[in-house]
Formats: structure tokens, C-alpha cells, sequence
């Protein structure tokens, strides 16, 4: 699946996912607002199904892939939000889902996964367990992998966030920028098509944990790079980028900017207090890259994608 990815390829996942999905809202917020001297507005997908945006990109997948009869089962790995899109997605398609998650994914998330319908199959905490896990799954049951952000489908059905974003919020007066969290690059390279197509004038900014510094590396190098350490609040956000997401992102992407555990969690904790929502650590890691830099975004139309509210209340950060 290496075709390019369109405007039309993003209108058709919308239509596709539209009877499932929520069309979350765009929330302001003025104390936010005043702190930074800029006009931000949050695309709230922390009140999606599933609680994350990673419903969309499962749904446009899983729906097409029921829709051509491509497989009898799915399967994935993640450590959350997307391993919730796909059972949510193959619950709606009555296909049996495997997903494969790390030993040490929020319990919370594992129970979700669990209950819409999917089995959970545990693994080391790496990458290549969980790719392993997913191999003999494939082998046994003749599943299809739906990656969480190695995808064309995926990538389009994120896109959709973004393009609500758009229509909602940048009809009257372009935004200047669109900030969004930065893990596998699904999220990301879905707001920068959709973005590039809507609202060329805007730019894009790929937003990091420091903990998870792939992308900036390898934004700079045009190739996959690891990061030089993984640790990070922010759990959603610790993939490395692929071959596929990297070239959207170099194609399409401004910059990537990077925050500590420490901004993340002050940005997330000012959310909670002063917009009264709940999102999880990844979620905050756009706003905080905004108010760290904040004396070169004052003054401008931002958006920022909060990508999910999927938090372990009993461990908090703050």
C-alpha cells in the first residue's frame, strides 16, 4: 500500500469513519491564552471514542479492510490507544482482533482492549517482541496487521482530526501554525497532509519528549534514527519513527521541537486546571513545547491536537 495519500484519499476516510466517530470539539482557553500572548485553539480528541484520536486511523483501516474481504481476523501491537482503536474497529466489523502489548502498558489500557472484545496477548517491553508476537499471530491465524502508524490508512483517517480542525476553527482566519504530538509519526504526517491540502499558508510543527528524541534526529538526518535514550512520561510517544512517516514529514513538516518530562507535566497539569479536561502525559507535550518557546509563537492563530485523555488515575504525574 505505497500510493500516495491524497485530499480525496482524506475525504474518503472521513466519510468512511464519520458514522463512528465523534466530531470532537475545538475548545479556548484565555487564561492558557493570555499566558502564552497567542490565540490558541485545542482539538479536543481526548473526547474521542476510545479516548484518543487512534480511532480514526484504526476505523479507516479495519473498515477497508472488512470492506474487500482482505483478511478473517486483525491484528496489532501497541501499548495502548491505537491496540484500543483496533478492538474498538474489529468489534464494529465483527472481526476476531490480536493485539500484542508490552508486559509494562498501562493496566487501564490492557482492561479497554479487553473489553470491547479483543485478546490481549502480553510481551517483553521492546520492539522486537512485539513485532515477534505479531509474526506468529499472522502465522497462526492468517490475521491482518494493522500497524499502528506504518500505515496509509492510518495516516489518512489521522488526518481527519486535523482537517476538522481546519473547518471548524480556520475558516475565517488561517491558522499560522497546527502543533501536534510526535511518537511513530501517524498523527503527525496525517496533520501535515491534511494541512498542506487545506491550508498551505499554515505550518506544521512535530512536537517530542526528550526521552524519545528520534524525530528530530531524524528529521535532520533524512533516515530513521533511534533515539539516544527512552524514557519519557509521555508513553505513547516512545516509537521511532518509519520509513513512510519520516518522508511525510520531511516533505511537509517545518520543525520538530523538543520538551523534558518536567514541561510535559506542567503543561498537562495546567490543562486540568484551568480547561477542567482530562488528557494523559503525550497529550500536553504540544502546549508544552508552545509555552517553552512561547516568545516566538506570541501573537499567532495556533492549533494544537490534544490526542488523548487515556490516563491511569491512580498515577499521575503531578
Amino acid at each position: 500500500m505505497n500510493q500516495q495519500i491524497t485530499l480525496d484519499t482524506i475525504n474518503r476516510a472521513h466519510d468512511s469513519i464519520r458514522p463512528y466517530i465523534h466530531r470532537t470539539p475545538v475548545l479556548i482557553n484565555q487564561t492558557i491564552n493570555n499566558l502564552v500572548g497567542a490565540s490558541i485553539f485545542f482539538k479536543c480528541e481526548n473526547f474521542q471514542k476510545i479516548g484518543a484520536f487512534k480511532a480514526r486511523g484504526g476505523l479507516n483501516a479495519i473498515l477497508q479492510v472488512a470492506a474487500n474481504n482482505e483478511g478473517k481476523a486483525i491484528t496489532t501491537h501497541s501499548s495502548g490507544n491505537h491496540a484500543q482503536a483496533v478492538a474498538f474497529a474489529a468489534r464494529i466489523v465483527d472481526l476476531p482482533a490480536y493485539v500484542v502489548m508490552p508486559s509494562n502498558a498501562p493496566q487501564v489500557k490492557k482492561d479497554a482492549v479487553k473489553g470491547y472484545g479483543a485478546q490481549v496477548i502480553e510481551c517483553e517491553p521492546n520492539i522486537a517482541a512485539r513485532e515477534a508476537g505479531v509474526v506468529e499471530i499472522i502465522n497462526r491465524t492468517g490475521a491482518v496487521l494493522v500497524h499502528p502508524f506504518d500505515n496509509d490508512r492510518v495516516i489518512a483517517g489521522q488526518a481527519t482530526a486535523a482537517k476538522e480542525l481546519l473547518e471548524d476553527a480556520g475558516e475565517d482566519q488561517p491558522f499560522d501554525i497546527v502543533f501536534t504530538p510526535v511518537g511513530g509519526g501517524g498523527m503527525l504526517s496525517g496533520t501535515a497532509l491534511a494541512v498542506h491540502y487545506l491550508s498551505p499558508q499554515t505550518k506544521v510543527i512535530g512536537c517530542e519528549p526528550e526521552g524519545a528524541a528520534d524525530a528530530i534526529l531524524s528529521f535532520k538526518s533524512g533516515k530513521v534514527e533511534k533515539a539516544p535514550y527512552i524514557k519519557s512520561v509521555a508513553d505513547g510517544l516512545l516509537p521511532n519513527l518509519s520509513e513512510r512517516t519520516l518522508a511525510i514529514i520531511r516533505a511537509y513538516v517545518s520543525d520538530i521541537l523538543t520538551v523534558s518530562d518536567e514541561e510535559i507535566i506542567a503543561a498537562m497539569k495546567l490543562i486540568w486546571e484551568r480547561m477542567k479536561i482530562v488528557i494523559e502525559p503525550s497529550s500536553a507535550v504540544a502546549l508544552a513545547v508552545v509555552l517553552k518557546h512561547k516568545d516566538k509563537f506570541a501573537g499567532q492563530k495556533i492549533g494544537i491536537i490534544l490526542t488523548g485523555g487515556n490516563v491511569d488515575m491512580g498515577k499521575l504525574p503531578f
